[in-house]
């Protein structure tokens, strides 16, 4: 996969970092975003990382024109991107699993203006040149909460409406044989979840470069287009594409019922 280009939004630790790391592994030219300069010093000598908060759209359209500009194509998007995890806990109450009538309206505001719009923003920027192309993915890291109450109701929306993001980009997509596909990791050990380890069944767990994994299988899959528009289980991608975890296991794919 050398000479091929990758973004990945919100790769300053967890999930995108892993995929990031792998993306190298497998040859990419990989770009990374973040707001934080310092988190993402792990990418120093195997891709670039550039500071933008992509809350912002000047800030993006510049990020990414940098990616144009210096490399003329960009063959895989991830977008990582997410907010809304923020303060969990206000004035000592732990408010992520309230009913909706009691959830912070600001992280509603986060999810979508963080997450869903970031996604929609930086697509919006990579298809002319993946249509230009006739080649191209765009990977939106997504989750089961989309079919099923996980958590809280705007988190629901949030994955729901990332999912319609994908499916409805899949199809404006398909002449342009550029595809979309929405990517459901499972409990995945990133930093934010090991602080809470103690209390939870890490068992059947990922690794962040587990997910990263399921994106290089993605990307180097010629049928690709035979996913566009679905959902895909990282777990699942590895029994079909044969990759194991950075500790040789291979967790077991999720189903809507085990969420």
């Amino acid at each position: 996969m050398s000479n091929r280009v990758a973004i990945v939004t919100g790769a300053s630790r967890g999930v995108g970092k892993g995929i990031a790391l792998e993306l190298c592994d497998a040859g990419f030219t990989v770009y990374i975003t973040g707001r934080s300069v310092s988190d993402m010093a792990y990418l120093a000598g195997r891709g670039e990382a550039i500071q933008c908060d992509h809350s912002d759209d000047e800030q993006v359209e510049k990020a990414f024109a940098r990616v144009f500009e210096r490399e003329g194509r960009v063959d895989v998007l991830v977008n990582n991107a997410w907010g809304g995890y923020e303060n969990m806990i206000e004035n000592g109450e732990f408010t992520w699993s309230h009913p909706f009538w009691k959830q912070p309206v600001w992280r509603w505001d986060s999810m979508f203006q963080s997450s869903v719009r970031a996604a929609f923003v930086a697509s919006r920027l990579v298809a002319p040149m993946m249509i230009a192309q006739r080649a191209g993915l765009i990977v939106n890291i997504s989750f089961w909460a989309a079919q099923k109450h996980v958590g809280n109701v705007a988190y629901g929306v949030a994955k729901a409406a990332t999912d319609k993001l994908t499916a409805d980009m899949a199809h404006e997509l398909k002449s342009h044989n550029v595809a979309a596909v929405s990517l459901y990791p499972g409990l995945v050990r990133t930093e934010k979840v090991m602080e809470a380890a103690q209390w939870l069944d890490m068992s059947n767990s990922e690794s962040p470069n587990f997910i990263g994994r399921a994106v290089v299988g993605l990307a180097g899959d010629a049928a690709i287009m035979d996913k566009s528009g679905k959902v895909a289980v990282a777990a699942a991608l590895a029994q079909e594409y044969g990759f194991s975890d950075v500790d040789e296991k291979r967790p077991r794919p999720l189903t809507l019922a085990d969420v």
